[in-house]
């Protein structure tokens, strides 16, 4: 009854936190050094493990790494689907007031408000579309870089593996991540979207009303959030060039030795942590947090979930490294300088 009750949006962004805490919980309880836990911890350690660690665990329930590439190919096709939509919703049913200034203060500018007048409830959901839209954007540019990489970086062993219910969680995250991003208008531009089909089918191509694409009007209103967005996006550049310069490095070693041959990483932020490509996902997804001011507790969980899970997964991966190579650098951390 209270989810009857209950707006549909509303719905959507209570599921979407309580899957972030559900994911998120127990890889915090199995990282706590307690011994009543290591069932726990083990557990989680085969359902995460792939790769180099997999490799000399249990092949049951495994499924070849190179299969990440599906992760991507969904990612990629989900977030497409999002942005579009939800650019159409946000320029055809919500358009924005043209005049920079027009309903802004001195104040909302330097505290890194919106130049858009959100006194009504209509422009007041036009701004969590344009922030949506900002914020699929970036996640577009993500996703669309993994997808590259996956093929044309990594060259994945043939005895690489990762545990089926690690694929499918990479699957859920790659499904709710995106979501999340536009969770507070994500209802609204179904209806719309629906509707649009629903017009299309009743009265015809012939007979839908054509929408003029001004190409300013498509883009002005991004330009026009506040400041916090860009310094989000100026995050996100920087996670992502690193990322970028890291897995090439990653990539790389597997083409200058031989098939199963390991070498120590070198270069980039390799010089300071085992996993910087687990650092800078957390660096890209904290982006998201900067570019909607700390405001959106879906988007914190978010990132609450990513950096649980990547820190487990990197502490593995360190001690994998100083396990097998003796001279493995002492300096390094797992994946937070001087913290992990």
């Amino acid at each position: 009854m209270l989810l009857r009750n209950q707006p549909m949006e509303e719905v959507l962004v209570q599921i979407l936190r309580a899957a972030w805490l559900a994911a998120t919980l127990p890889i915090v309880i199995a990282s706590v050094p307690i011994p009543n836990l290591s069932f726990l911890r083990r557990t989680l350690i085969g359902f995460a493990g792939r790769g180099k660690i997999m490799q000399s665990s249990s092949q049951k329930f495994t499924i070849p790494q190179r299969l990440f590439l599906h992760f991507y190919a969904v990612a990629f096709l989900w977030t497409t689907l999002l942005l579009v939509a939800t650019w159409a919703y946000a320029y055809s049913m919500v358009p924005l007031v043209v005049e920079p200034f027009s309903y802004s203060t001195i104040t909302s500018f330097l505290t890194g408000g919106s130049t858009i007048r959100t006194d009504s409830y209509k422009l007041r959901q036009g701004y969590v579309a344009w922030e949506a839209v900002f914020l699929l954007l970036l996640m577009e540019f993500h996703v669309l870089r993994r997808l590259f990489e996956t093929i044309h970086v990594f060259d994945y062993s043939p005895s690489a593996r990762m545990h089926v219910i690690g694929y499918l969680t990479g699957l859920f995250f790659y499904i709710a991540a995106p979501l999340s991003l536009c969770g507070d208008c994500a209802v609204e531009v179904f209806n719309f979207v629906a509707n649009l089909v629903t017009e299309f089918i009743v009265k015809g191509k012939n007979q839908m009303q054509v929408t003029e694409l001004e190409i300013f009007q498509v883009l002005n209103p991004l330009f026009r959030l506040g400041w916090k967005h860009w310094i989000g996006a100026a995050v996100f550049l920087w996670g992502w060039i690193h990322q970028y310069h890291c897995h090439k490095i990653l990539g790389s070693l597997r083409h200058s030795t031989q098939a199963e041959e390991y070498v120590i990483p070198q270069g980039d932020w390799f010089e300071i942590v085992s996993s910087p490509h687990y650092l800078s996902e957390i660096v890209i997804y904290a982006s998201f947090v900067v570019a909607t001011g700390g405001s959106n507790l879906t988007i914190w969980l978010l990132f609450a979930f990513v950096v649980a899970n990547l820190s487990f997964a990197a502490v593995e991966t360190h001690k994998w490294y100083r396990q097998k190579f003796e001279d493995y650098p002492r300096n390094r951390f797992a994946i937070i300088p001087f913290l992990l």
